[in-house]
Formats: C-alpha cells, structure tokens, sequence
C-alpha cells in the first residue's frame, strides 16, 4: 500500500507541475518563466521539484505535449478510419486540422494548449523538440502523404503553403483561446464550428492561384 500511495503521490505531482507550466506558458512564454515560478504555482515547496520530476525546461516542454498528443493521436484516427474510398483535399485537411479543435472543445472551461503551442513554436530552441512530437505521430505521416497527392503544385509552392497552413494551424487556435479566456467575441461560437472556418481557410489557401513574378531584363 506504501508503495501505491507513494505512486500516487508521484503522478498528482507531475501532474500539477505540467499543468501548471502549461498555464505559465501560455501565457508569459516559455522563457520568461522560471523552475521555481512554476513550483511555486504547482503547490510545490520544494523549488527544485520541476528539475527532480522532469530533468530540463526542454524535456518539461516535450512532456506536456506529450500529454495533449496521445488524445489528438486517437481523434485523428478516427478520423482516417471513417474517411471513404476516395477521400478529397478537404477529407485530408479535416484529418489534419479537426482533431486538435475537437479535443480543445472536450474541455469545459479554460483552456492553455493552443497558447502554450503557439509560445514554443516561435522558439527557435524548443520548435525541433516539439515539432518532433507532434510529427512523430503515425497517423499524421499518413494525413501529409494523402494531402500532398492532391495538391498540383511545383515542390518549392508546396512546401511554402504547408509552412503557411502550419502557422495558421497554430496561431487561429492560440488567438481565439486567448478570447475565451478574456471572454472577448470570436467570429465562431463553437471550436468546431472554428475548426471548420479554418479548414475552409487551409483549403483555399492550397488551391490559391500561383502568381509568377516577372523580372525584366
């Protein structure tokens, strides 16, 4: 039984230190939070209690990830399970885009995700490690293959609107969060109904006109 407690004791721990990092993320960035201001936010005494639970602010960074990841994982597989024969672009954007606004939507109250990733993404030292996490996820390898056989586009155009898809992907989340937090109006009541505004956003930034610059001699 010992044990068991002291197990228990463990994960509420780590538990209350990766939500409160998370939170503190969200919404100072990554490094204007200090180990001993989250500590101190976890209801920790002890100010090395981050450093003894999780090693690194790069390895805090990737375990709350890791907390999000696994349930975006299971979202989008059902997705691509119940996809037809013959899934279009939108089928492939809705694999990529929905699952994350459908997990935010299973909260009921304040959310700190799509902040705290926005944050790290505009880190030049913790985008590879999270980057990382969320492509290491087989099913969205599956997604990108599927979405890219639909697209009709020279190599490097390609490349740059799924760079521009990723940042719309990151900030219309963070940005809308950040309104229900401040309870300010968003354009959509709903994170699904947001999901879907920003699906037909992606769509029609792939399908976009290529316009080609011409340079006089």
């Amino acid at each position: 039984m010992a044990g068991g407690s002291r197990a228990a004791q463990v994960a509420a721990t780590r538990e209350a230190i990766l939500g409160a990092a998370e939170r503190l993320f969200a919404e100072h960035g990554v490094a204007a939070v200090s180990n001993r201001q989250i500590s101190e936010a976890a209801g920790q005494g002890n100010n090395t209690a981050v450093g003894y639970h999780f090693g690194s602010k790069t390895d805090l960074v990737a375990a709350i990830m890791r907390r999000h990841m696994g349930h975006i994982e299971r979202l989008r597989v059902e997705r691509l399970d119940a996809l037809g024969p013959d899934p279009d672009l939108r089928d492939w954007v809705e694999c990529t885009i929905l699952p994350t606004t459908d997990y935010l939507a299973t909260f009921g109250g304040t959310t700190w995700f799509a902040r705290f990733a926005a944050q790290v993404l505009t880190d030049p030292t913790l985008r590879d490690v999270v980057e990382a996490e969320v492509l290491r996820a087989p099913s969205l390898r599956r997604v990108t293959k599927g979405l890219h056989r639909h697209l009709d586009l020279p190599p490097t155009v390609r490349d740059e609107r799924d760079d521009l898809a990723r940042q719309l992907m990151i900030i219309t989340p963070a940005l809308r969060e950040s309104a229900l937090a401040n309870h300010t109006p968003t354009p959509r009541p709903t994170w699904p109904e947001a999901g879907q505004g920003l699906v037909d956003a992606i769509v029609g930034l792939y399908q976009a006109k290529i316009t080609t610059n011409h340079h006089p001699n």
